[in-house]
């Protein structure tokens, strides 16, 4: 989803540049070159993977989800000239399998995720994704349902705010700005995304504040995975991406931080690895890998595609492609 962009209003032009784009075509060729392939992108954002994998692959069914009613309906309008070879849904990433189920499709060959917050999002003041942009609370990637940010921050007790910014963000100052977050919202409550970074700013030590990019960023991270439950999403969406995969089927996934990337690193080894013990000589049935790793560690973008589009810069990609179906339960 991850992209550069500017927005002038909710009907405006995007340019879009996705990330990694030629690196996850050339990944997912083996597996889409051919007759009667369905890829999936699991998170279309404003279809700019998904443009490319239909004109690369022109044999191809593609089924598109995101959970942003405003970034499906730009990808619908950008897509449409590919007709019936485009099905897109309104769904979170774990919601795969109900997806997949409703349309009758049981095995798909490419699946593709590109996690984090696209640049419409961030780049739409009235999101409130932004530190940088002071802009009402919300940070919902679905705005017609659900919990805003304002909630949070507003409601929790500073002993769960704390855990939050600790764990989703890997804040080190989480029980001091959590303190000071309670102190405020007693006073006034917290409505616009101005005030909590300055109110963050502040509660973290001077040094601090000297390195590691604005003082705000990791509460503001911590706060959209909560709001969206996007670790507890993506836990389950890996997992059900490799179950629909089927054999020779590759699955490309690009991450923006440590937490997201410690989840798919999770899943892929896990799947490359045998499940025979390993004091017995000779590989038991049905024990073997499922999974073939594609790349060594993750891979980042070059330096030029850092340069030419910033928001590469934190991304980490991992692929693995299915060798064997899984045992029966």
């Amino acid at each position: 989803m991850a992209a550069t962009g500017t927005a002038a209003g909710e009907g405006a032009e995007f340019a879009h540049e996705p990330v990694l784009l030629e690196r996850c075509l050339t990944l997912l060729a083996p597996a889409l070159e051919g007759n009667e392939r369905i890829a999936v992108d699991a998170t279309l954002g404003l279809g700019g993977h998904s443009d490319a994998l239909l004109r690369r692959f022109p044999q191809i069914r593609l089924i598109g989800l995101d959970r942003d009613p405003v970034a499906l309906g730009i990808s619908r309008e950008r897509l449409a000239t590919f007709g019936s070879r485009v099905t897109l849904v309104h769904a979170v990433y774990d919601e795969l399998p109900r997806v997949l189920n409703e349309l009758g499709i049981t095995r798909v060959h490419g699946v593709l995720f590109d996690l984090g917050v696209s640049s419409m999002q961030l780049d739409d003041a009235r999101r409130g994704f932004a530190y940088a942009q002071d802009a009402v609370l919300d940070m919902r990637m679905d705005q017609t349902h659900g919990t805003t940010a304002a909630e949070v921050v507003n409601t929790y007790p500073a002993s769960e705010l704390a855990r939050i910014l600790r764990t989703y963000g890997e804040e080190r100052f989480a029980r001091r700005i959590a303190t000071r977050i309670v102190q405020e919202r007693s006073v006034q409550p917290f409505e616009s995304s101005a005030r909590l970074a300055e109110v963050v700013r502040d509660a973290i030590p001077a040094p601090a504040r000297r390195t590691g990019g604005h003082p705000a960023k990791r509460t503001f991270q911590a706060l959209r995975i909560e709001v969206n439950g996007e670790l507890a999403a993506l836990e389950g969406a890996i997992p059900a991406a490799l179950s629909a995969l089927a054999v020779g089927g590759r699955i490309v996934v690009m991450s923006y931080h440590s937490l997201e990337d410690h989840i798919v690193k999770s899943a892929l080894v896990q799947g490359a690895t045998s499940t025979t013990p390993q004091d017995l000589p000779v590989e038991l049935p049905g024990h073997g890998p499922q999974l073939r790793l594609l790349t060594r560690g993750a891979e980042r973008a070059s330096e030029t595609e850092m340069l030419m589009n910033p928001r590469s810069a934190p991304a980490r990609l991992r692929a693995a492609e299915r060798i064997a179906e899984a045992p029966a339960a």
